[in-house]
């Protein structure tokens, strides 16, 4: 049986991208334009991992990533961040460094946009083992 991946995105050219490439590597896929429905859908669906963006209408990818964490149903549940947040944009501002000294787990990974496909395959594979 396939994993399921849930895709947050706001972007449709990312979901689609990531949808592609993911379902092409044999994971079964939802999607969710932002935090509100991603974690609606996590907590209806239960995928065996998120795909996170940051920056997003309505509930960010923070807000979201912070809530999952903090819900014991759902907790569990592995989050790769992909965003496009990157030091250039805030070089002022450690992403890593400042969610990771959050008091909640971090996520299992980052992966920066432009995705680098292989990269993010093998930090999925990692994860889900």
């Amino acid at each position: 049986m396939a994993r399921k991946i849930l895709v947050i995105d706001d972007e449709p050219d990312m979901v689609t991208f990531l949808s592609t490439l993911l379902e092409d590597n044999g994971y079964e896929i939802l999607t969710a334009v932002d935090g509100d429905e991603g974690l609606h859908k996590v907590k209806t669906e239960r995928p065996d991992l998120v795909s996170l963006d940051l920056l997003m209408p309505n509930k960010t990818g923070i807000k979201m990533f912070r809530e999952l964490r903090k819900d014991p149903d759902i907790s569990n549940i592995p989050v790769v961040m992909v965003t496009g947040f990157a030091t250039d944009d805030a070089p002022n501002m450690d992403f890593k460094k400042w969610i990771n000294e959050r008091s909640i787990r971090p996520p299992e990974a980052y992966i920066e946009k432009p995705v680098d496909t292989v990269n993010l395959l093998n930090e999925i594979k990692r994860i889900l083992g």
